[in-house]
């Protein structure tokens, strides 16, 4: 099953997709791991890496996919190499640490299905929902606003699940509610 779990900074959406995570270990067993996307690249983030670290069981393993970490910005890569149940925190920071902004969309989507296909595990991803803030003044701003909104969109799309987090409450996406 792929969850995707949408929210807007400090909405609680990490720690739903945590929880989401942590049932389904209970229900069914196996391994999780953590794929972390972010970095510290000041003293803010850095404090938010660590309440996201204090949060994490132990027994969860944790891959780092920062840029300057061992798989760099390749996801579907990692993703592939993976069993048991996945949580990806964040689209956003994968985003971000593209310097191109241009995220291989496809390639994460294909490697999402091909999870799922093989029952490899559940893969619950988090993602800033863009469409709800502020719109950005630069440039730069607007086109990572664009790239994850059209990410964010490709991945709903593949997944079983979609999940709107608003101020730590819960609201399931159906694709009824949409066009087509």
């Amino acid at each position: 099953m792929i969850t995707l779990v949408l929210g807007g900074t400090r909405s609680g959406k990490s720690r739903v997709a945590e929880d989401l995570v942590a049932g389904r270990r209970a229900a069914t067993g196996g391994r999780v791991t953590y794929v972390a996307t972010g970095r510290a690249t000041d003293d803010d983030m850095a404090a938010r890496i660590a309440a996201h670290q204090a949060r994490r069981p132990a027994a969860w393993a944790t891959v780092e996919t920062g840029a300057g970490a061992g798989a760099g910005t390749d996801l579907p890569t990692v993703l592939a190499r993976l069993t048991g149940h996945v949580l990806v925190d964040s689209l956003g920071t994968w985003v971000a640490a593209d310097a191109d902004l241009a995220p291989d969309t496809p390639a994460l989507c294909a490697a999402l299905s091909a999870r799922a296909r093989a029952g490899a595990g559940d893969t619950v991803l988090v993602s800033e929902e863009v469409g709800l803030g502020v719109h950005s003044p630069t440039e730069v701003g607007r086109r990572f606003a664009d790239a994850l909104g059209e990410l964010n969109r490709a991945v709903a799309d593949v997944a079983d699940r979609v999940l709107l987090v608003v101020a730590g409450r819960v609201l399931p996406l159906d694709r009824a509610n949409g066009p087509g």
